[in-house]
């Protein structure tokens, strides 16, 4: 074992403290009330950076903090910058949580918290890798880079601007992000593409007040029904989004790469039983990983209008409204759908409803070279953690700064996935493996000598 890998092991429990600490705060950054736990975690990220010895910054913005760290430039290797976030999505419905979402719990070698790992315990053991080269050589064998930003989760509002305005300070060779899942218990994967995302809330409006059912119904537009309609209406019976030109500029998957995905051990049955359904569905004519990763996709996140309490009140609502995503694919530009979503939906108005579409964030997909020395050097740090080799995958969701980061620093991205498919990201129960993120840190430890030979 190496001095770095001696040091982890013999600091397990103090990292698993400092796990605990961070998930501890409440960093909400969709919602206002939470802004001092926003505040917070920025400046835990900005102390932990700050004992690893590195130039250290926290940086106002127009919304939320992002911290930016560096250590010393080692002359003839290369910098790794990693990025990460401290932000987490809302803990709603609270009411299905076994234990409280910000007071982290220890269940059958899991911890239990909003964030465990999305992004906090993903990020930590980038930073406690790090901490493993200081405590054991005094410094690092490449020069790390940090950008731990606040609004990952409600679209990187303020990062791009700042990665333009501070481009020479973030220059880079490779870009570390571990924000995404394994390919499956005990088989790490590296990520090589990402699904785009663009996402919306349609509110639709009709009488002044909500009206008698009875005596309004049949001769006034419902809101509801129309949004029920134009939800619907949005896939066909073969899973096919129903937007003209959708499809226009999605790039064909070679037959090499369906192989390569068919060549997965991914057994569809275990992935129905983990998330707990009877079966599958989506797009005719591909196989459940080619729909989740290489093919566009239509999802309702959450929909209003109408009396919700207990009951029964016969009402025509007033109004109602949804909030709705598109998964992307290489080469669809969400600028491009948002303008035939608008024609599409404002074609569909009936007489008596007025519609509103707000156009909240988006982003391209992304797909990254696998001929990369950096993405070999990963293979060897992962196999190192893992003690198995990682298998290539791509990835349903979408981390929209990859693509900006790529593009604005050009530099090679190592997107390298801790977590396990059925973590609970943005859902009840959030958790991490214990032992991953000890993996994960080995993992990380490692990766730093492993580019050091690039």
């Amino acid at each position: 074992m190496s001095q770095q890998d001696q040091y982890i092991d013999q600091h397990r429990q103090a990292f698993q403290d400092a796990l605990c600490e961070f998930l501890r705060i409440k960093s909400v950054s969709a919602d206002s009330a939470y802004r001092s736990g926003i505040q917070q975690g920025a400046e835990w990220v900005a102390s932990a950076l700050q004992g690893l010895g590195l130039d250290t910054e926290v940086v106002a913005t127009g919304g939320h903090p992002i911290v930016i760290a560096q250590s010393m430039k080692v002359p003839g290797r290369p910098t790794a910058l990693v990025y990460g976030h401290y932000d987490v999505q809302p803990p709603d419905p609270l009411e299905e949580w076994t234990s409280p979402p910000f007071e982290p719990a220890i269940r059958n070698g899991n911890i239990f918290a909003r964030g465990a790992t999305d992004d906090k315990g993903q990020l930590l053991t980038h930073v406690l890798g790090a901490a493993a080269w200081k405590e054991t050589v005094g410094d690092f064998p490449v020069q790390i880079k940090f950008v731990i930003e606040g609004e990952e989760e409600v679209g990187s509002k303020h990062l791009e601007a700042l990665i333009a305005e501070r481009r020479e300070q973030l220059a880079c060779d490779c870009i570390v992000i571990s924000d995404m899942s394994q390919f499956a218990p005990g088989q790490p994967a590296i990520t090589y593409g990402l699904r785009g995302i663009a996402y919306y809330e349609l509110r639709l409006s009709g009488p002044r007040q909500d009206l008698h059912s009875g005596t309004f119904g049949g001769g006034v537009t419902n809101p509801a029904n129309t949004l029920a309609a134009l939800l619907a209406g949005m896939v066909d019976d073969q899973g096919r989004i129903q937007v003209p030109s959708f499809y226009d500029d999605v790039v064909p998957v070679s037959d090499d790469e369906r192989r390569r995905l068919r060549d997965l051990a991914f057994d569809e049955a275990a992935f129905a039983a983990r998330i707990g359904v009877s079966g599958v569905s989506g797009e005719q004519g591909f196989s459940t990983l080619e729909r989740r990763w290489i093919r566009p996709s239509f999802d309702v996140n959450g929909m209003w209008g109408g009396y919700q309490g207990e009951g029964a009140k016969t009402v025509l609502p007033a109004r109602a409204g949804a909030k709705f995503s598109l998964r992307l694919v290489p080469d669809q530009q969400p600028a491009v759908i948002t303008q035939r979503l608008g024609d599409w939906l404002a074609a569909r108005i009936p007489p008596g409803i007025q519609m509103e579409l707000q156009d909240h964030h988006g982003s391209p997909a992304v797909v990254v070279p696998l001929d990369s020395p950096y993405i070999r050097a990963a293979s060897r740090a992962i196999e190192h953690g893992f003690g198995r080799l990682p298998v290539m995958i791509r990835e349903g969701g979408s981390i929209p700064i990859v693509g900006m980061l790529a593009e604005q620093l050009e530099a090679d991205t190592l997107l390298l996935g801790w977590g396990q498919n059925d973590d609970n990201m943005h859902s009840p129960n959030e958790k991490f493996s214990l032992a991953d993120f000890h993996r994960g840190i080995h993992s990380s430890a490692r990766l730093w000598k492993e580019l050091a030979e690039c």
